[in-house]
């Protein structure tokens, strides 16, 4: 039996959650909702309270000051875990990740082609055919972009949109990730935990999603974060060379085992596809 939860992390998005909560609720009605607020100044914690006494389906984790993205997450992972549910989802608050391309991404987890392995985590991926971003400015399109590839580059990442927030995982695939050793805690945190699937051989597969930027609301992604995490990357790169040799030798050709877009199939002989 499936128990999805849908983990939304929240800092000042009292504008938005009960409409994102909505609209998770009517596309997956059978998905049970986290909401993780770090103590939203602007009462979002305690919409969010509200919502849950009017729906079971509906549950907060407050925690106490802004703590960062990766932290909410990771206390949302061992919530989750604690309770049993599987798949476990990961959407913002803001609207940028449609509830209403959940369903797909939820199918995709459960391929059935016996030619192809059974997927650990879905992306939803901006960057692979299909995919797309709406109303972003050229310079947030390029820095989303050159950090994927610079993140795939350097830590051989077996996704193209390594930023990617919107992600689906079975319950199991988190178990086998080092949690414990994931330690970033703002945005980089989404290149830390491909970064510990891929060392952990998980199976990641990207679907192609539409991300359209919020309508409400301030985002919190700044130029400053995404140096940040490019320096995060480069650091983990140049103190792990051990983990791309170990790549390379011990899993090679794995990269199509473990990473397949839409519309690919598993190529004979190994070998990353040209990007």
């Amino acid at each position: 039996m499936t128990l999805p939860l849908v983990v939304i992390p929240t800092y000042d998005e009292r504008d938005n959650i009960g409409p994102i909560i909505a609209r998770v609720r009517a596309a997956v009605p059978e998905a049970s909702v986290l909401v993780v607020d770090d103590g939203s100044p602007d009462g979002t914690g305690e919409l969010a309270d509200e919502l849950a006494a009017r729906d079971d389906a509906v549950h907060v984790l407050h925690r106490t000051g802004k703590q960062g993205l990766g932290a909410a997450y990771l206390a949302a992972f061992d919530w989750a875990l604690e309770r049993r549910f599987n798949p476990i989802v990961q959407l913002d608050a803001d609207g940028s990740h449609l509830p209403e391309e959940l369903p797909r991404l939820l199918a995709r987890l459960e391929a059935t082609d016996a030619s192809q392995p059974t997927p650990d985590l879905v992306v939803g991926s901006r960057w692979v055919d299909g995919g797309s971003v709406e109303n972003w400015p050229a310079y947030r399109q390029a820095i989303s972009r050159l950090g994927s590839a610079y993140a795939h580059l350097m830590l051989r990442l077996p996704a193209r949109d390594a930023t990617a927030g919107y992600r689906v995982f079975r319950a199991d695939a988190l178990r086998r990730i080092d949690l414990a050793d994931v330690h970033t805690r703002g945005y980089g945190f989404q290149v830390d935990v491909l970064w510990h699937a891929h060392r952990a051989g998980l199976v990641v597969v990207e679907e192609p999603v539409r991300f359209v930027e919020r309508e409400r609301g301030a985002s919190k992604m700044t130029v400053g974060i995404a140096v940040e995490a490019a320096a995060r990357v480069t650091w983990w790169a140049i103190r792990a060379p051990w983990t791309r040799r170990r790549t390379d030798a011990g899993s090679a050709g794995r990269s199509d085992r473990q990473v397949q877009r839409v519309g690919e199939q598993p190529r004979p002989g190994g070998g990353e596809a040209a990007e």
